[in-house]
């Protein structure tokens, strides 16, 4: 009787432990973006029930793996500033060299930082072992979605460009951008886990006030045996919020110097992709034939979509996770305005203290916030920088039909 228990228990952890779209605890919800990762020899570490340990061989092969794509990527970098490579204008050798650069400073850094990332993912386990199940069914369905659907819309993507480029050429690019997509949504779940624990602490404080406001018939008697259980649990919430601010420092250390590169990539990517659709649209002298130039405001058009999409998703989740950090606050003044109690008033003000402490813990990287003014920084310049393009195309326009027409006037 006991052995058949055991083995429906085990059954049933193995059924509860991945399903799509139905995420029940930290593993569960990050297992598409540890695969693709463990794929991409970015996550040397073996996954036990209740830690993360350095995987010997998988650390190995992850450390050759980024030293022959770094390696390689240095070759196309030297193929395309001395001319061996067929690029057309200076600025698309500038968009390309920039794009391999900052690939090759995140591949660098990820390679740095692999066991302090463990240590975080291991303190974020640690902290979400507590969380309810269905806690994890909402986020469950974006992280899922956005980790598989960026992965296919790649791999798309560099199906077309297999015409366009040498075959190793696009293999080891499409290494790097999804190196670079998977930090970057392994950056995003995190924040996404952290954003529940907040959650899970200001919904902890608000059923605590409703707890202490409960009318009782036996005051005294009620305050003297509820009074201890209530500081306790407000202490108990008191160190899961430190161990949650503590754990977002850890995290802003950790992914400072990948954000900061992704956010010049993107703003490259997107600048640059915007000029070239506007030369193909705006300059009809470009020498192309029209299935190329389909092909090529396609790409363009995507790479824009793709870019702009990220950094937003980025954006939203730590603009969403700051909100629901300040909400914790305004939970505790509340709870302040309706309660009499002395000792769960001093508890409270030390509790505010401490998020008075913590409030400058943002998400963010070195010289960049991740809010919605960063995204509406780059909104803004990249529109300022179209329509000077716009202009100027205008300008060019107009030149060229007077040029045109005096050439004319002198012919005749």
């Amino acid at each position: 009787m006991f052995s058949s228990l055991s083995k429906e228990r085990v059954r049933g952890k193995k059924e509860r432990r991945w399903r799509l779209f139905h995420a029940t605890d930290f593993q569960s919800l990050m297992y598409p973006c540890f695969i693709l990762c463990r794929i991409l020899g970015i996550f040397p570490y073996k996954i036990n029930t209740s830690s993360f340990e350095i995987s010997k061989p998988c650390y190995i092969l992850s450390t050759v793996i980024k030293c022959v794509t770094c390696f390689y990527t240095l070759i196309i970098l030297y193929e395309i500033n001395s001319g061996l490579f067929k690029v057309r204008s200076l600025r698309r050798i500038i968009e390309v060299s920039a794009f391999y650069v900052f690939g090759i400073f995140i591949i660098i850094v990820t390679c740095i930082w692999d066991g302090p990332r463990m240590r975080l993912l291991q303190t974020l386990l640690k902290i979400s072992s507590g969380l309810p199940l269905e806690s994890y069914q909402k986020p469950s369905i974006l992280i899922h979605a956005k980790d598989i659907s960026g992965f296919l819309f790649l791999l798309v993507q560099t199906m077309i460009c297999f015409n366009l480029l040498p075959v190793l050429h696009v293999v080891f690019t499409f290494h790097i951008t999804l190196i670079v997509f998977q930090m970057d949504m392994l950056y995003m779940n995190c924040v996404c886990v952290l954003k529940i624990c907040f959650k899970k602490i200001n919904d902890d404080l608000e059923n605590l006030l409703v707890l202490i406001n409960e009318p009782h018939l036996f005051r005294r008697f009620y305050h003297e045996q509820r009074n201890p259980f209530f500081l306790m649990e407000l202490k108990a919430i008191e160190k899961r919020h430190l161990m949650a601010n503590n754990t977002l420092q850890m995290l802003n250390i950790i992914f400072s110097l990948q954000l900061s590169a992704t956010v010049v990539i993107t703003f490259t990517r997107i600048t640059f992709s915007l000029y070239y659709c506007l030369q193909l649209v705006l300059w009809p002298n470009v020498h192309i034939t029209s299935s190329e130039k389909l092909i090529s405001l396609t790409l363009f058009f995507t790479s824009i979509a793709y870019y702009f999409i990220k950094i937003a998703l980025i954006v939203w989740t730590c603009e969403t996770g700051k909100d629901q950090a300040i909400e914790i606050g305004i939970t505790i003044h509340n709870v302040l305005n309706r309660i009499n109690d002395e000792q769960i008033k001093n508890e409270l003000h030390l509790f505010s203290l401490q998020i008075l402490h913590t409030s400058k813990n943002t998400f963010s990287a070195k010289g960049f916030t991740m809010d919605a003014p960063l995204l509406a920084t780059l909104i803004g310049s990249i529109t300022t920088y179209l329509l000077i393009l716009i202009q100027f195309a205008n300008i060019s326009n107009s030149c060229n039909e007077q040029f045109k027409f005096s050439n004319i006037t002198q012919t005749t």
